[in-house]
């Protein structure tokens, strides 16, 4: 029963992280209706800027940094790639976003190169031992960190002016713009938040118990994905549950992998898009999403 407890927790900790990237893909859907695959570049851009600070000016301030870079980063990409093709069909944006995902990685890679880099983390391999349970820092502080963001997000996107703007645009579009709200400065922030969610996000994927920022840090991004589409791609709440619900299922696929050998090796990685699968064939829209409706 402790194993269970233990992994469940871990699970939810890793989900939090999860949510906070699927966000950030909800945040561009609903802002912009398109489908951002360059999210995963993001996230790298972030954890770099913070790794290869933190030595000169400390963690915090580098943390400040990195989320302020990819903020920077996202909001570059969508001033001047995105607004560019604004009009054009959704589906051609969504693959103009695979090929800035190509560039951004490809140059952040080549920066990487073969290094681990360490984030500079104050909570090291420090553990907390309730019990028969254990639990790292990191975990909590995931936990902590992903509640206090995603419940300010969530209170600025229902009162501020920039939230209502963008339930405006992702109402109607072309009436918004007409009721004077400027839909370029909306995907801006929407793009610019996304960034920041995601450096954060980044920060607590590479900590104790993972080595460090690497290459393959970006793919973490995809883990996510399956926790928006599930969820719902234009619903906020959709992603938290999303987020969790695939966190606990990665953690408890890859906690019991010992005792599930008969269905192969990896069942960790596999599990988030085989729950992803299962819950679209129930619910084709996701769990929170809405469905579209149209008069024939």
């Amino acid at each position: 029963m402790s194993t269970f407890a233990e992994i469940l927790l871990n699970g939810l900790s890793l989900g939090s992280v999860y949510a906070l990237i699927a966000l950030g893909f909800v945040v561009i859907f609903r802002a912009t209706e398109v489908v951002n695959f360059a999210h995963a570049s993001l996230l790298l851009a972030g954890g770099y800027v913070t790794a290869v600070l933190h030595d000169d000016i400390g963690f915090w301030p580098a943390l400040l940094a990195g989320i302020a870079g990819a903020a920077l980063v996202g909001a570059a990409v969508e001033f001047l790639v995105m607004r560019r093709y604004r009009g054009t069909d959704h589906s051609v944006l969504a693959i103009v976003t695979i090929g800035v995902d190509i560039l951004l990685t490809t140059e952040l890679t080549r920066r990487i190169g073969t290094d681990v880099l360490t984030l500079g983390d104050p909570w090291g391999d420090a553990v907390l031992r309730i019990g028969p349970i254990s639990l790292a820092h990191t975990r909590i502080a995931a936990f902590v960190a992903a509640a206090l963001l995603i419940t300010a997000f969530l209170l600025a996107f229902r009162y501020t002016s920039w939230g209502v703007a963008m339930r405006a645009a992702a109402e109607s579009a072309e009436t918004a713009a007409l009721m004077g709200v400027q839909l370029g400065r909306v995907s801006m922030g929407a793009w610019a938040v996304a960034g920041g969610l995601a450096a954060v996000a980044a920060l607590f994927l590479t900590v104790f118990p993972t080595p460090g920022l690497e290459r393959a840090t970006s793919l973490a991004a995809l883990k996510a994905f399956p926790a928006a589409i599930l969820g719902g791609l234009d619903s906020t709440t959709g992603a938290l549950v999303g987020g969790l619900l695939v966190g606990v299922t990665e953690s408890l696929a890859t906690g019991y992998q010992s005792d599930l050998t008969f269905l192969g090796r990896g069942l960790g990685d596999l599990a988030p898009y085989l729950v992803m699968v299962a819950i679209l064939l129930m619910r084709p829209a996701g769990l929170f999403g809405t469905k579209e409706l149209a008069r024939v």
